[in-house]
């Protein structure tokens, strides 16, 4: 099969020991996105297969129908809101899903906290500038804004009871946090049986909690779910960390919510649009913000990338595996 590879960032796919397992096939890895969809389209058009790195790009109907000889794609990770499974199942494209690694991003957003709460970046940047152990300025409602702060006897919450949440919520116990969980009812009997605490009253929640994680999936019924009134309740020492997805938080609200000082910090490695493009969040200085790292190291690649090879293999052999559109396999039988 002729296979695509999109949105490689940082080149490192070939150089997975799973990418052996495509030996036999004829590969091109893309390192760069395309501009626009007929840019993509030009590109794609001789390809049987496509890998997807996660969601980098977007798979929708005025992409599909400009690419008759497309097959399968192979998604990293789950399918979410960036591939339109309906439009595939219509064209006849089978698209198989893999497994990821909740241990990178659960690390990820403790590396966060953990730099957000020591005021590490600023005091690092502030070094190789020539100042000694200079931090954030003080607030007049914060004075002691720029003063790092440790972990231990603070309330951590998390939004979110899912496989990171779960990892999350056990770090923040090693820390000697108090662990509070906010969620579907499912997620609070779950915490409870863990011995974290559960809380259903939102404002609550938000009011309460010093560090506050968000560890939810994008859905139609989770966009914008965090609002700038959730936010407002927040204190002015508290810290929003989201490795999750941007668009869980109302457009524009965690920068306005940030200028105001509730939160007074955030940390975040995910935009709504990425590469970020005038992003308000990069000119904060209450803002920690890195370019997506949350899943992007060794061991969750060979896990994405290997399982959505093992289903490409399996396709071409003729016995589909992970399949997320069943539907879709009347037509290449």
């Amino acid at each position: 099969m002729r296979v695509a590879i999109l949105d490689d960032y940082q080149d490192v796919v070939r150089h997975l020991d799973c990418f052996a397992s495509l030996r036999g096939h004829e590969v091109k890895v893309f390192n760069h996105p395309a501009r626009g969809v007929v840019q993509l389209a030009a590109r794609l058009a001789a390809f049987d297969a496509i890998v997807l790195t996660r969601e980098r790009t977007r798979v929708g109907r005025d992409l599909l129908a400009r690419l008759p000889r497309l097959r399968l794609i192979c998604q990293t990770g789950k399918v979410g809101p960036h591939l339109d499974l309906d439009a595939c199942t219509r064209q006849g494209v089978v698209v198989t899903e893999s497994s990821g690694y909740p241990q990178a991003t659960a690390e990820f957003t403790w590396l966060l906290i953990l730099a957000a709460l020591r005021r590490l970046p600023a005091y690092m940047a502030n070094l190789y500038a020539g100042q000694w152990q200079r931090s954030l300025p003080s607030r007049a409602d914060w004075p002691l804004a720029g003063f790092g702060e440790s972990l231990a006897g603070k309330t951590l919450g998390i939004w979110g009871y899912g496989r990171i949440g779960r990892l999350v919520a056990g770090f923040g116990r090693a820390f000697g946090m108090r662990v509070l969980v906010h969620g579907r009812d499912a997620s609070l009997a779950a915490a409870a049986a863990d011995a974290h605490a559960p809380m259903a009253d939102r404002a609550e929640f938000f009011g309460t909690c010093d560090v506050l994680t968000l560890h939810l999936r994008l859905v139609d019924a989770t966009r914008g779910c965090i609002t700038a009134a959730d936010l407002a309740r927040m204190k002015p020492t508290a810290l929003l960390v989201n490795t999750s997805r941007a668009e869980l938080i109302a457009p524009g609200a965690l920068a306005a919510a940030l200028r105001a000082g509730r939160p007074g910090l955030a940390a975040v490695d995910v935009f709504e649009r990425e590469p970020p493009h005038d992003e308000p969040l990069l000119t904060l200085p209450n803002a920690i913000c890195t370019p997506h790292l949350g899943f992007t190291e060794r061991q969750s690649y060979e896990r994405l990338f290997g399982g959505a090879f093992e289903s490409l293999n399996a396709f071409a052999r003729g016995a589909p595996v992970a399949v997320a559109n069943p539907e879709a396999l009347a037509a290449v039988r």
